[in-house]
Order: structure tokens, then C-alpha cells, then sequence
């Protein structure tokens, strides 16, 4: 872990300019261990706990959170990729745990169409963070399913796809969250599985991790590379290294509202991390889970503007410059905090059914 926190450092300016990781914070978050936390035992994974993989990112994200960003969605597709046939999962880790497996599954795009042996896909799925070192990526579709539509997921071998650079977003730059493109690609029926799967618990003999439905851990886990931003942006408006001046009062007064902010922020994905791993899953519990995630962003958000805003006070009322840690982290707390996951009306309304009907 600490070889992939020193990369996140070194490399956070550069991989935000470039709009893709390097290949060296690459190298080293598959040391640390990310892309097998969720998987299975059998293939040599680690068959890991949420809270674990939370306190990881947020460590991550402290220094670079593009870099846990892209290390968190490896892990938690390997989750994904888990549910997938005996002989997909065998294509994929036969080899070793270690393969790195992006994602464009909410929403479902592109088209497949049913043919003998499997399914011909089609069309564009944008936003697949780390796509370009993928070995496998998992795409969402829409799919007849008797009289109605369900939304099936797809295993694509690298090779199989293109990937589109498109992605330009003010922040989390370097996650290089671009477009995967299919041509009529055929997918066996073994490297499918319908996502109605992954949204309950399944039968006993999986590991916990496996087991939980997706809706208690997503936000979680979109969540903490985030709260790593805040922690980070407070570390940087304390510092007066590199030629920074001073923290001036109200700095300092940003800081001692901020930092609360974002340890509390810590705390509640703790908190969730926890239920995931050893709590009762129900929809109270999910709804719980959900809320909790989208407050924490909301937290990270607000601290990081307080941050901004006092810290840009030294720098003439401008706000401090794009190239600026604190500035970066800003842009990367308001991109992240966009995801749909983490978006607190929906969270809301969710929790209020579960807790009162």
C-alpha cells in the first residue's frame, strides 16, 4: 500500500493533465492488491471485506483520488464479474487474480441481440473508468425477457472492443473514463448474467462479499475516494510547503469547520462499510447504506468548497490555480459527488420508504 500511495502522489498532477493513469499507478495498485479483493477464493483472490477496501480507497485518495478512484472500481468489478459462470470466471482468472476488469453497466446501452450460442452486442457504453488497461470490461444491456425487457451484463475480452477518448470531464480527469465501442461482437451465453442476479443475496457457501446485494455496497464504494479528496484538500490547505503562504485566519477557520466534515464524512462510510461486512441485510440496511454514502459526498463537497474558497482568499478572492492540489481535489469531489450512485434525493426518498412505508 504505501508504494501505491507514494505513486499517487508523484503522479497526481500528471495523470490529471494527461486524463489516464500511468502505467506505474497501475502497476502499483495491482500490488497493493485491488483488482483481487473481491475475488473468489478459488481463483486465488482474497475474497475481501468492504470495510477493508473502504479504508483503503480513502487512504488512496488522499494523495491521488483519480488513482483510488480506478482502484476501487477494479476490486468492486471483480465483485461483479464474480456472479458470472464457472467457465467465464475461469477465462478471466485462470490465469491469476489479478486481471483488470472496467465497467459500463448503469445505465444499460448499446444493443444485444440473441443469436445461437449467445448474444451479438452492439453500439457505444460510455464512462468506463481505467478502460484503457482493462483486460476485460463488463457491459449492461437491455434484452427481451419473455413478454417484458430485462438488463443482462456482458463479459468483452481486451481485443474485442475499442475504446473512444472521449472523456473531458472538469474533474476525476485522470481516470480516463472513456467510451467503449462494439461492432457486432459476439458474446457466449457463459460470459453473461442477468443483473436482477446481483441485486439480492444468494444461496449460503459464498463468501459475505459475494453474497450482499449490489445496491448495499455500491454508493459505499463510489463514496470513498471522495472522503480521501477531503481528507486531502484539509492536508493541503495546512501545509506551507512548496511555496504556499501562511494558512491566513480564514484558512484557519475553513479548516477547523472542514476537517470535522471530512472525518465525519470517514465515519459514516466506517459505519456502512461495517454493516456490509457483518450486519443484517434487509432494505432498512440497504437504504441506510445508500443515504449514508450520498451524505458523505455531500460532506466532502461541502468541505472542499470552504477550502476553496478560503484558501483561493490568499491568492486575491481568485480561487487557487487549476494546477493546484487543492483546486484539483475541488474539481474531483464535485465530479465524483455527481454519480448517480451518490445522488441524495433518490437516497432520500429510498430511505424514507424503507424506515416509514
Amino acid at each position: 500500500m504505501t508504494g501505491l500511495v507514494d505513486c499517487a502522489a508523484r503522479y497526481a498532477a500528471e495523470v490529471d493533465a494527461a486524463r489516464r493513469l500511468r502505467r506505474e499507478s497501475v502497476a502499483a495498485l495491482v500490488e497493493a492488491g485491488f483488482p483481487r479483493h473481491f475475488v473468489p477464493s478459488q481463483w486465488g483472490g482474497a475474497a475481501g471485506g468492504f470495510a477493508p477496501l473502504v479504508e483503503a480507497a480513502i487512504t488512496v485518495g488522499e494523495s491521488c483520488p483519480a488513482t483510488a478512484w480506478c482502484a476501487t472500481l477494479f476490486a468492486a468489478h471483480g465483485r461483479l464479474a464474480a456472479y458470472l459462470p464457472e467457465r467465464a470466471r475461469e477465462e478471466i482468472w485462470g490465469q491469476g487474480p489479478d486481471t483488470l476488469i472496467a465497467a459500463s453497466v448503469m445505465p444499460p446501452s448499446g444493443q444485444a441481440t440473441p443469436v445461437p450460442g449467445g448474444w451479438l452486442l452492439r453500439g457505444e457504453w460510455g464512462r468506463a473508468s481505467g478502460v484503457d488497461f482493462a483486460d476485460w470490461v463488463l457491459l449492461a444491456s437491455t434484452v427481451p425477457d419473455g413478454d417484458g425487457e430485462t438488463v443482462r451484463i456482458f463479459a468483452v475480452p481486451a481485443g474485442d472492443f475499442l475504446v473512444k477518448d472521449t472523456w473531458r470531464a472538469d474533474g476525476m480527469r485522470g481516470t480516463g473514463t472513456n467510451t467503449v465501442t462494439l461492432h457486432d461482437t459476439l458474446v457466449p451465453e457463459h460470459r453473461t448474467v442477468a443483473l436482477p442476479e446481483l441485486l439480492g443475496t444468494r444461496r449460503a457457501g459464498h463468501a459475505r462479499c459475494h453474497n450482499v446485494p449490489y445496491t448495499l455496497v455500491a454508493a459505499v464504494m463510489f463514496a470513498a475516494p471522495l472522503v480521501g479528496a477531503a481528507l486531502g484538500a484539509v492536508a493541503d490547505c495546512g501545509s506551507t510547503g512548496a511555496g504556499r503562504p501562511s494558512p491566513d485566519p480564514d484558512v484557519l477557520r475553513a479548516l477547523a469547520r472542514s476537517s470535522p466534515e471530512a472525518y465525519a464524512a470517514r465515519l459514516l462510510l466506517k459505519e456502512a462499510a461495517g454493516r456490509a461486512d457483518q450486519g443484517l441485510v434487509d432494505a432498512r440496511t440497504i437504504a441506510r447504506n445508500r443515504c449514508d454514502a450520498a451524505v458523505a459526498a455531500e460532506l466532502c463537497v461541502s468541505a472542499v468548497d470552504r477550502l476553496f474558497t478560503a484558501y483561493g482568499g490568499q491568492y486575491g478572492g481568485h480561487g487557487p490555480a487549476e494546477g493546484d492540489p487543492v483546486h484539483r481535489r475541488w474539481r474531483d469531489v464535485h465530479t465524483g459527488a455527481g454519480h448517480g450512485a451518490l445522488r441524495f434525493a433518490p437516497a432520500a426518498d429510498a430511505y424514507v420508504k424503507a424506515f416509514l412505508g
